[in-house]
């Protein structure tokens, strides 16, 4: 059932009254009329209006004292001063004071209903973040997972499930998606959540040093191997281990990582002794792993063995009821003791933006707005330039690189998915995921 706008409009001139109330039910919305101010004063406490279009000068209560009382009694309600010429300073004032904007009299009737439009707009999306922010912690799933996608509920569903169990985890999704937030759910949920989630970044260590990150090495077993030193294996002994980026593992430490699973053995660097250990591997990757093994830079029997359970996150363009939610909560996160707002323009540029970078690049934007948020509200000038203007062009020289990470970027911006954008870049997947990789998009 569709839900008609109810609109007050107060003004002491009978055919301004009329005028504007055949307008608005053309509209079809639900109009009340009142040409009396104090009237007006106990209809505000008597019913709900969405809108309210306010005479500035009437007697013996004047507009500003009407907005003062809306702003007390009903602040859900919008309103929208109405004023001749000579009063625009005193509307701008209203404005400053909780007003949305001011309406100039004499107006043409066209005119009138796109501004009415706009407004009702803007209510509309005011209205959305005040009932989001209310039902933000209810959305809030185990973990800090927050989404109202009905996949992404499945997702959050299965992790628990199998956090009991021993099997390996294998969660997929771009970066920025929330990848360790699932495996610190399953951590968490599981026998083994008294001891540390155990994490290793396997692209952020050098290949050459992993090794001895992963498994440990004894004195002596390379140079500047001063002392023994336990491996994140060993430490993750009875717990969890989670592997990030997976795919960047090389094949001689992908076998390794096999027979950990295959057999729960492994030996340290410069040593031949073989150790147990019980390990509950959880891995992560935002490369898809069956392309991997087709280029022959992944093991297919590590990928099975690994596979046990698959959780596929999906990335926010894909899920974009999300992103009012995301911001509620990451707001609240970052304003700590103060109450941020984001204005409905702001909001509007954000649910525009793709986000190649999720959940973890939104975050990123709202800390920066809720930093330079003044008044406590977030305003479209306090986003990034590549959020606000996502679609536009340069207007300063660039590098060939930094052009070519801004055609990326729009790129990604207009594609509904990588494989997408990899045609329409001209190259192939791996290609961009390599290129996304460099320039962290």
């Amino acid at each position: 059932m569709q839900n008609f706008p109810d609109v007050l409009i107060v003004d002491d001139e009978p055919h301004i009254l009329k005028t504007m109330g055949i307008c608005f039910e053309d509209l079809g919305y639900q109009v009340t009329i009142c040409s009396d101010p104090v009237r007006a004063l106990n209809l505000i406490k008597t019913k709900s209006f969405d809108l309210a279009f306010v005479d500035l000068k009437m007697k013996p209560v004047d507009g500003m004292q009407i907005l003062r009382a809306i702003l007390d009694e009903a602040p859900q309600t919008t309103v929208i001063i109405i004023t001749a010429h000579g009063s625009i300073d005193s509307a701008v004032e209203a404005i400053k004071k909780g007003a949305y904007h001011y309406l100039q009299k004499p107006f043409d009737y066209e005119e009138l209903q796109i501004f009415a439009r706009k407004v009702l707009e803007y209510h509309n999306l005011k209205r959305e973040v005040v009932d989001l922010r209310e039902k933000v912690r209810e959305m809030a799933l185990p973990g800090n997972i927050i989404t109202q996608h009905s996949k992404m509920h499945e997702m959050v569903d299965l992790a628990e499930r199998v956090a009991e169990t021993n099997l390996s985890v294998l969660i997929e999704g771009e970066s920025g998606t929330g990848k360790e937030l699932f495996a610190q759910l399953i951590h968490q949920k599981s026998g083994r959540s008294d001891k540390p989630l155990v994490k290793v970044n396997c692209a952020a260590i050098p290949e050459n040093l992993l090794e001895s990150e992963l498994f440990g090495h004894v004195k002596g077993a390379f140079t500047g191997a001063v002392k023994d030193r336990k491996g994140r294996f060993e430490m993750a002994h009875q717990a969890t281990i989670f592997l990030d980026e997976i795919a960047e593992m090389s094949p001689g430490l992908q076998a390794k990582l096999l027979r950990i699973l295959q057999q729960g053995e492994y030996e340290k660097l410069g040593e031949n002794i073989s150790r147990k250990v019980d390990v509950r591997v959880i891995a992560a990757t935002n490369r898809n792993l069956e392309e991997a093994i087709k280029e022959g830079v992944f093991r297919e029997d590590l990928f099975y063995r690994l596979n046990a359970v698959r959780i596929k996150l999906l990335p926010l363009r894909d899920r974009p009821e999300d992103i009012l939610p995301l911001i509620q909560f990451f707001m609240r996160k970052y304003a700590k003791t103060e109450q941020v707002q984001i204005s409905p323009q702001a909001l509007k540029i954000m649910q525009r933006y793709r986000w190649s970078g999720n959940v973890r690049e939104l975050e990123n934007v709202v800390q920066r707005a809720v930093l330079l948020a003044r008044k406590g509200q977030i305003e479209a000038n306090d986003l990034p330039e590549e959020v606000s203007a996502a679609t536009g062009q340069p207007d300063q020289k660039l590098s060939l690189e930094e052009m070519e990470i801004l055609h990326i970027k729009k790129i990604l911006q207009l594609s509904p998915d990588l494989n997408e954008a990899a045609r329409l870049l001209g190259i192939d997947p791996a290609t961009l995921w390599r290129k996304r990789k460099k320039y962290n998009l």
